[in-house]
């Protein structure tokens, strides 16, 4: 089954970086939503977690605050 994957970034943050590459090495594809450019995606992100800090990731309907590997790897089975 494919996960829905959505991370929410801003072009500095390294943990997002870190996010990113964890899912190209592990050919998760996701939708990226820089929330310094786009003002919908940050508001998006607020509403959905809370959460004003980088990287917040979806998987599925699953909130993963920061770059949780163990918690990132649980909810996508690998």
């Amino acid at each position: 089954m494919d996960k829905k994957v959505t991370i929410y970034t801003t072009p500095t943050c390294g943990f997002c970086k870190m996010a990113k590459q964890f899912f190209a090495a592990n050919n998760v594809s996701y939708e990226e939503k820089d929330v310094l450019a786009d003002e919908v995606a940050r508001k998006e992100m607020f509403d959905k977690s809370g959460q004003m800090g980088v990287p917040v990731i979806f998987i599925n309907q699953q909130t993963v605050i920061g770059f949780d590997k163990p918690r990132i790897s649980q909810l996508l089975g690998i």
